[in-house]
């Protein structure tokens, strides 16, 4: 993932409402939405070169997604693990708030920078490992949006997809208007382009909620809605190919069993530095 916004609000009827962008080569491939046929438990998108998955869900009342961090100055180990089998790991873990704290407490640096997004019935965490930081926070209750820097950094198309999607909630047009957002192929002013160290070039064409391109660009838009009063998870995908090619679309229901002492975290924020 490379762009999420979501509506956080625990203890309501949709403790989530979440849209996301997926930008890759075009080239990687990849599994649609879908069951998982090795782990049936698990619903989403799927890596077909690495395994892992960049949004995904569990029955038992768990969600995970991560995107990249871009940063020239970030150190990556040539045999880093990949961070798409975050997502798995995050889903399966027996203790999610012990894997969190020992990711944040250390082994975290291992991976090339990424932020993590896990929720579960009780918590939503936010994990991000940059150049010079490893910190592990719980969510605050209302809309956030998260990129390749860290949560709520206030690039130009992570306002623009943050109020979208707060303008589909308070209109009663969701999802079709926070899907809508995260479609807009404008690019940023250069006035306002982030400095990742990429060069102004890439910056401007990396700057759109939706990148077109032949050999990178959004790969897919997923949208998830968390019903706690129904018990279910609802996912849908659009994806895309070259030159923002329409590719198909899904839509998947999960209903949630729930799992005993979810979300258990004695502290809501952990650091390594």
């Amino acid at each position: 993932m490379c762009l999420i916004v979501f509506a956080y609000a625990p203890g309501s009827r949709y403790p989530l409402r979440l849209v996301a962008n997926r930008d890759e080569f075009h080239q990687r491939p990849a599994a649609p939405l879908a069951q998982w046929q090795d782990a049936p438990a698990i619903v989403g998108g799927r890596d077909l070169e690495a395994g892992g998955s960049w949004l995904a869900v569990h029955e038992r009342g768990r969600f995970a997604a991560v995107t990249n961090v871009r940063d020239s100055a970030l150190k990556v180990a040539v045999d880093a693990p990949s961070r798409g089998q975050l997502v798995r790991d995050a889903l399966e873990a027996a203790d999610l708030t012990a894997w969190l704290e020992a990711l944040a407490g250390g082994s975290g640096w291992r991976y090339a920078g990424f932020n993590l997004l896990v929720g579960d019935q009780a918590r939503l965490w936010h994990l991000h490992r940059g150049g010079e930081r490893l910190e592990l926070n719980a969510v605050a209750p209302g809309v956030h949006g998260l990129s390749n820097a860290t949560l709520n950094t206030p690039w130009p198309k992570l306002i623009a997809a943050r109020q979208g999607l707060l303008a589909a909630l308070r209109r009663r047009r969701w999802p079709q208007q926070a899907l809508a957002a995260m479609a807009d192929q404008a690019p940023a002013d250069d006035a306002h382009l982030p400095d990742t160290g990429v060069g102004l070039a890439l910056e401007r064409s990396l700057s759109p909620a939706f990148i077109v391109g032949e050999r990178y660009g959004t790969r897919a838009t997923t949208w998830l809605e968390w019903d706690a009063e129904a018990g279910i998870m609802a996912l849908g995908e659009r994806r895309f190919g070259p030159g923002g090619a329409a590719l198909g679309e899904s839509l998947q229901r999960v209903g949630v069993v729930p799992a005993p002492n979810a979300g258990r975290c004695g502290d809501s924020r952990r650091a390594a530095t």
